[in-house]
This record gives structure tokens, sequence and C-alpha cells, in this order.
């Protein structure tokens, strides 16, 4: 757990505030990172000339350094001061947020990316903590609404302002904008934080349990990236990562179940209430994220959409999902949060499913529509989840239980990112091969644009672009489609959490 301090002096008045939205903004830089380079995967891709799948390295590997250094907040904390690694990991984003817009490479930029996730990881669950330890009782309930809007916010608009800054400046500005508000962030608090001291804990570290972690998340999300680039497991190299993945998660389990000082103490899986809702959550948030993955990236590829549209028709989710937010915190607070989750997800399940109905012809009013609706199912979603699993453990659990959420959460969605793009070119292949298969007046439909005055070579062309486009749309509808399976999956798993016996703290939830 996070150690707690007494500072030497209480804040007050502007300079109270000032320090929590310089807090609040560690945090929004964070979570902005986490889509703000969804809708600039083909740009970068371009730019560095690799292919959109290995572009979407961008992202994967920021979600799995971030869930990697979840678990460790408590200990760093402990051992170095929670003020302290929230303002070194401050400077530390901006100074690698630096490095990412000057990566000339694809290597480069995923290494930085690496440590830049490193370093957003403590920030998340810190913001909060200092928040709470600088606050007054009576003003604790106005900084969580702060932490949680910035939380909510990030994401939302990282599409919109990732999408307007690659067609109007270069994809490098996306990582560039966080620089300024991060390194003047970090250094502000810095000079207003003097003279507050932290409580150093030597808490022991499990550095094998951590060792292992590294290891078979590190093996898995690679096979997951690289598979389809070395036709699975018939690649020696993928069979390898398998094994690594398998033995070194194995290993893990044995480990962490019996250590002391476990890195992730998988103890709190007995509790049936968090196992649950900790299985929903995950599976629930892989879904959405691959959903915010996977629309940017047909709208651009198949569609013809700039980033900056793309960035619109993914962002204005959050619309509605502002809106909304209160009056879902109010309705957990009071009714059964399992029926708002429940309630929640199958309407993301909906409106996926209503996507998959889609086709080359939609237009953007046609899509603003399920997004606009998609805000609040969300809220439902986010908002009570953790609430109802900090309700299912005992007390003194909360921290880690909520440290275990978030690295399941975010390493779900790593995983969902490799999984969509593959399944999405596998099914566009095959897709292309039945079409192609299915075309028996394939010789007409060359000798009708030929006597258009279109060459031959020209004609065929033209043919096999009209396939691949329709393949694609294919693909993507039959992506929707499994999203919506495992939407319903992930809302019928809630019910095998008890009902709790009182009302939970949606403060939790942030």
């Amino acid at each position: 757990m996070i150690a707690t301090t007494s500072p030497d002096r209480p804040l007050e008045g502007a300079q109270l505030w000032l320090v929590v939205l310089l807090i609040a903004l560690g945090n929004f830089l964070v979570v902005l990172d986490t889509t703000i380079a969804n809708v600039s995967v083909p740009t970068i891709a371009g730019s560095l000339g690799v292919s959109a799948s290995q572009g979407s390295w961008v992202i994967t590997s920021y979600a799995v350094a971030e869930a990697i250094t979840v678990p460790l907040t408590g200990w760093l904390s402990s051992r170095f001061g929670a003020q302290r690694v929230f303002i070194l990991c401050y400077l530390g984003f901006a100074v690698l947020s630096m490095l990412c817009g000057l990566s000339m490479s694809l290597g480069m930029l995923v290494a930085c990316r690496v440590a830049l996730g490193l370093c957003g990881g403590p920030i998340m669950p810190l913001a909060q903590t200092l928040m709470m330890r600088i606050l007054p009782p009576e003003k604790q309930v106005l900084g969580t609404v702060i932490w949680a809007m910035t939380t909510l916010i990030g994401p939302i608009v990282g599409p919109v302002l990732g999408g307007t800054l690659c067609d109007n400046v270069g994809w490098e500005s996306i990582f560039f904008i966080s620089v300024p508000f991060a390194l003047v962030g970090g250094l502000l608090l810095i000079v207003m934080l003097r003279g507050r001291k932290d409580e150093l804990v030597k808490a022991p570290i499990d550095m094998v349990g951590l060792g292992l972690l590294v290891v078979w998340v590190g093996a898995l999300q690679i096979m997951l990236d690289e598979g389809r680039n070395h036709d699975w497991f018939a690649s020696a190299e993928i069979r390898g990562l398998g094994i690594i993945a398998a033995l070194g998660f194995v290993a893990f389990l044995i480990w962490e179940l019996t250590e002391k000082n476990p890195i992730v103490d998988l103890r709190i899986f007995r509790h049936r209430g968090f196992t649950a809702t900790t299985i929903t959550y995950s599976l629930g948030f892989g879904a959405f994220f691959a959903q915010i993955v996977i629309l940017p990236l047909w709208l651009q590829q198949n569609l013809g959409y700039t980033a900056t549209w793309a960035g619109y028709a993914t962002g204005m989710m959050g619309i509605f999902a502002v809106l909304s937010a209160p009056v879902v915190g109010q309705l957990a607070a009071k009714m059964d949060p399992r029926k708002i989750i429940f309630t929640g997800i199958l309407g993301l399940g909906g409106l996926a499913y209503w996507r998959a109905g889609f086709n080359s012809d939609v237009t953007f009013l046609q899509l603003a529509i399920p997004t606009l609706l998609t805000g609040p199912c969300m809220v439902m979603f986010f908002v009570p989840t953790i609430g109802l699993a900090m309700a299912s453990v005992a007390p003194g659990e909360e921290a880690n239980a909520a440290g275990l959420s978030n690295f399941s959460r975010t390493l779900f969605g790593a995983f969902a990112t490799s999984l969509v793009q593959t399944s999405w070119e596998n099914e566009a292949t095959r897709a292309q091969t039945a079409m192609a298969g299915a075309m028996p007046m394939g010789q007409q439909a060359l000798d009708s644009l030929t006597s258009m005055g279109q060459s031959m070579e020209s004609a065929v062309a033209t043919l096999d672009r009209i396939v691949q486009g329709q393949s694609v749309m294919v693909a993507t509808m039959h992506i929707f489609t499994t999203i919506a399976v495992c939407f319903v999956a992930s809302a019928l798993i809630i019910w095998f959490a008890p009902k709790p016996k009182g009302p939970i703290d949606t403060s939790a939830a942030h």
C-alpha cells in the first residue's frame, strides 16, 4: 500500500487549487496519450516506412509498459515517496514525449513509447493519492470529481487532438504537445510542494515476480504483434515466444501465490466479487479499446477519412459521456451497481452490432449516432465497475485490488489492439479470396471497363481496388460483430459477483 504522510503545513486558497489542477493535468496527459496516437497510426506508419499493423506498436508498447508499472506504484511511493515519484515521472514524461516526437525510426519510437509508458504508469494512481492527501476532508469529493473528469475527458480529446495535429502540423506534434505542459507542471509542483515530507518505508520488492511479469507479458505481446508477420506458429520465433510466455506465466502464478510480498497480490482473487468484476472490466475494456482502435483505421483506410475527421468520429462519444457521468454516479450509489454495469455493457454490445450493419456508403451522420450513444453506455460501464470491485475485497486490500484491476484492464487493452489488427487483416484476406473466386463474370467486368476507355492495366487495378475495398468492409463488419459478442459475454459475467451489502463508493472507480 502507498504510505501516508503528515505534511508540515497545509495548502490553502489559490495555492491549494493550483496544486490540485497541476496534479490533475499530469493525470490528463497520461490518459490522453492512450488514444492520441490511435488516429495517427496510418500517417506514422507511412512516414516511417512500415505497415499499419507495425505502426500499432506505438499504441501497444505504451499500454503494456504502463500496465507493468502500475503494480510497482505502491512500492515506489513507499520506498522513495509518493510526491517524489510523481514529480519525477511528470518531468520524465516531458523528456520522453520530446524523444518520441524526435524519433526517426519505428524502433526508436517504440522504445521511447515503452519508456513513456513506464513513466506514465505510476502517475494515474498517485495523482488521486496526492489529491486526497493535500485536500481537507470536506473538499476531497470535489478533488475526486476533478480527477475523474480528467480521466474521462483524456481518451475523448485524444483522437480529436491527435487527428487535427497530425493533419495540420505533423505526427510528431502529437507527442510534442505534451512537453511544455508536463515540464511546466512538474517544475511548478517542485516549487509549490517544497517542504512537504513523504514518509519513507524500506519496503521489500519482489524482484523475481517483477522479472517474471516482464518476461511473460513482453513475450506474449511480441508474439501477438509479430505473429501475423511470421505465419504464426509456423515460425520458430513465434513458437519460442509462445513457450516463453506460457512457462513465464505459470512460473509467475506459482511465485506470486507463495511469495510473502508479491509484486501482484493474486490472493485477492479469492473474493468472488472481485474476480467476476475484474474479468468483466478487462474483457469489456478490451472490446471497447479494440473498437476505438479499429474504427479510425477503417475510416481512413477504407472510407478515405482524414485523421482529423476520423478523430471527430471517434471523439464525439465524450459529449454525452461528460453529461451523463454525474447521473450515473448518483444511480450507482442508490441501486444495485450490477444492473447499471450490465445495462451499460449490453448497450455497448448493441452499438457495436449496429456498426456491423454499416456499408461503404455510410455517412458521417450515420456514424455519429451510435458514437454519441456510446458515451452514456461507457460511463455506465466504467464508473460503477471499480467501485464494485473495491466493495468486494477486505479492508486494507483496496490499494492492491485497484492496482491489480487497472493492471488487468490496461493489459487486456494492449492485447486486444494486437488481436483485432490480426483478425482484421486475416478476415480481409479470406474475404478477398472468396470474392475473387466467386467472380465468374470478372472478364466481362474488365471488358466493360476497357470499353469505357480504360487500358487493361487500369481496368485490372480498378477491379482490384473494388474487391479489396469490399473485402476490408466485410472484415470490418465481422470484427464489430465479434466485439459485440465479447461485450455480451462481459455483461453476463458481472452477475457472478454477489450483490454489495450497501452503497458502493463510486469515487473508487477513478
